[in-house]
């Protein structure tokens, strides 16, 4: 697997050799540096710990994580990831030219927060009629059950917070590379805000029957 952290800066669009347009969103992929290199004998799997967006103001970095970073003789980052990669070893960068255009790719990110919504936005309920006084438009209905079990069963659909969860997408190709820029641009949405960071790691096309 490879793999490399960024950050999503928004969506536009592009258009293709015939013409059609095509929804893309931009990110700016690393480079990233390996922090620290995990081993199957010393800590049970084997991964890559990779740093990523430079802090250059030191007072926003605890004791901890500086003694981290000067073990691996890096500079203090921002964010800090574990890929299961292999082949890179302490203190090395990995830019966006571990890509090609026309690969498939998951990003992982946290959506965008929505606050506590009911039911009608939360879960697309229909809700009651909106006629003078029904006093049911927008409620929930009942949840309880009978004397048996006499309980509310776990996982109702209910009220609550809404968005702000850790969110993958499958299957987005890479629609173009800029490598000078460090910026990639794949086709179709990508979770979170703009500003927020993602993790994009290869992936092999999913077909409908796979899912």
């Amino acid at each position: 697997m490879k793999g490399i952290i960024g950050k999503k800066l928004g969506m536009t669009q592009i258009f293709n050799e015939d013409g059609r347009v095509i929804p893309v969103t931009v990110l700016e992929a690393g480079p990233v540096r390996v922090v620290q290199k995990k081993e199957l004998a010393k800590d049970g799997y084997a991964a890559l710990q990779l740093g990523y967006d430079e802090n250059r103001k030191e007072k926003n970095v605890n004791k901890a994580r500086k003694g981290h970073f000067k073990k691996a003789n890096v500079p203090n980052y921002r964010v800090l990831k574990e890929l299961k990669m292999e082949g890179y070893e302490v203190g090395e960068e990995i830019t966006l030219d571990i890509f090609e255009e026309g690969e498939f790719v998951k990003i992982t990110g946290t959506s965008i927060g929505k606050g506590f919504q009911g039911v009608m936005k939360r879960y697309n309920f229909s809700g009651g009629p909106a006629s003078h006084g029904s006093m049911f438009k927008r409620a929930p209905g009942a949840i309880g059950m009978g004397s048996t079990p006499g309980r509310v069963f776990k996982g109702k659909k209910m009220p609550g917070q809404m968005g702000n969860v850790k969110s993958t997408v499958d299957n987005l190709v890479i629609v173009a590379l800029k490598n000078e820029q460090g910026l990639m641009l794949v086709r179709g949405a990508v979770p979170g805000a703009i500003g927020s960071y993602v993790v994009i790691k290869s992936n092999s096309p999913i077909s409908v029957k796979d899912k």
